[in-house]
């Protein structure tokens, strides 16, 4: 069974930072990619950032230059540098794989940016 868990999350001042991580088990983390994604209340969930199993990434246009999504294999975990915090980022950040047709998702980890 595939396991994620989020950590990291907690409140921040805009400008900001904060740095999430995803540990991953029961999977070949390594051939994997690997999402973020958040939810803020009353909106649906929405993509963040992705990374390739060879460490090619993209982002979401908001968060462009301000966030950096990363992995280390050896410890089969997911990271996401959140520099410049933005209210607009307060949300539940998600981790995301997909494996064998399913997709699995962590049980989140807060953000709230004050302003």
């Amino acid at each position: 069974q595939v396991y994620l868990r989020e950590s990291g999350g907690g409140l921040a001042q805009a400008g900001g930072s904060l740095r999430l991580s995803c540990a991953a088990s029961g999977l070949n983390f390594a051939i994997h990619a690997m999402r973020w994604y958040r939810q803020a209340p009353g909106n649906q969930r929405e993509f963040v950032a992705a990374i390739s199993s060879r460490g090619a990434t993209n982002y979401t246009d908001s968060v462009k230059g301000r966030f950096t999504i990363s992995r280390v294999n050896g410890r089969n975990t997911l990271f996401l540098q959140m520099d410049n915090l933005k209210p607009e980022d307060t949300a539940v950040y998600y981790c995301n794989t997909n494996s064998r047709g399913n997709a699995f998702w962590g049980q989140g980890t807060q953000v709230t940016v004050s302003s």
